[in-house]
């Protein structure tokens, strides 16, 4: 039986940083832990067998989950993104999905390896659920199983987006991370085979999130060089935002053929426009993906805060936001102890 989650934010007050940027997008991830070890997000020698994940009483539950979405929501979020590690091996996501889609106008969303989409796609889209963003770096075999590191095939991926793709999952985003020297050579083959598919394709660059993904920026595919390799054999245009803020550059088929987008975050930084806020699965709230410290949320739940109070603490924290990584990126930032994408949620 689901639990009933009102809908009771408070009087409505826009934030705005000290960028006069407003907090409009909110991911919130719901586990550290994943099925994949992917190369540049959980590499296999640090989370190996005996890496400490969160306990369970360490992570929010949905109902604190909720409650921190409506005050959210009172900040002026209107989208909600449900990341992880792999968001859907946490039990009973799609119970978290219908307490959130109490939430009214509130666009919400989750990314995915893909892995397991065929078992919980009709779950998820009936909890309310509005679309998935899928991750796939390769349709070579050898080069995906490569990344993944757990001999994961590209037809279980393929096999999760038609899954949500026919439950109305819909539109289709897929995420291909390039590595120089790793999975550049499938940027072509990838542009293609989604292409005729009818999927949306955004090609992000390797980034330097955390600091166990042995980043260098000789392994950055610029997004400019994807948009020349792809533009050469099929002809691409800009394509003006959907909204203010969206991270990915929107580039259309001439022919009318469907779109792409590119993440540009380490070659064309987009600080300027970011209203992101992310909540880790223990209650962090990090103010910038490549944050290295979050503000402690869930202590504040669990010690008795009242709404009132939890808003005035995530009001002051995003009001003395300043953080703009990706324009100030140098050798002196890239080494700083940032958090673990896996932890943080993308």
């Amino acid at each position: 039986m689901a639990l009933e989650v009102r809908y009771n934010p408070l009087i409505l007050m826009t934030l705005k940083d000290t960028l006069n940027r407003p907090l409009r997008d909110l991911r919130i991830s719901v586990t550290d832990r994943c099925n994949f070890r992917c190369v540049y997000c959980m590499p296999r020698e640090v989370f190996g067998p005996d890496h400490k994940f969160l306990h369970r009483d360490q992570i929010l539950t949905f109902e604190e989950i909720a409650r921190l979405a409506r005050i959210f929501v009172g900040h002026g979020v209107r989208k909600i993104r449900l990341t992880g590690g792999e968001p859907l091996v946490r039990k009973d996501l799609p119970l978290l999905v219908s307490m959130l889609n109490e939430i009214p106008d509130l666009d919400l969303t989750l990314t995915t390896n893909g892995s397991l989409l065929p078992r919980q796609a009709r779950a998820l889209k009936d909890a309310g659920l509005k679309r998935v963003t899928v991750s796939l770096d390769s349709l070579d075999e050898q080069v995906f199983k490569a990344m993944n590191d757990v001999d994961f095939p590209v037809a279980g991926v393929l096999e999760g987006m038609d899954a949500a793709a026919a439950v109305g999952l819909t539109p289709i985003k897929v995420n291909m991370v390039v590595k120089r020297g790793l999975n550049e050579s499938s940027i072509l083959p990838m542009a293609r085979f989604f292409r005729e598919k009818g999927y949306i394709l955004r090609f992000i660059e390797f980034m330097d999130v955390g600091h166990t993904n042995g980043w260098r920026m000789n392994d950055v595919v610029p997004a400019a060089e994807i948009i020349e390799m792809i533009s050469a054999e099929m002809p691409l245009e800009p394509v003006a935002p959907n909204y203010p803020g969206e991270v990915a550059g929107r580039w259309r088929y001439k022919d009318g053929s469907g779109e792409i987008g590119v993440i540009a975050s380490v070659t064309q930084a987009f600080c300027r426009d970011c209203n992101r806020a992310r909540l880790t699965a223990e209650g962090k709230l990090f103010t910038c993906l490549f944050g290295v410290k979050g503000h402690d949320l869930r202590e504040l739940i669990r010690s008795g805060a009242t709404d009132e109070e939890m808003s005035q603490a995530i009001a002051s924290i995003w009001n003395k936001r300043d953080d703009r990584y990706s324009e100030i990126r140098s050798e002196n930032t890239i080494k700083l102890p940032k958090v673990e994408m896996s932890h943080i949620g993308g």
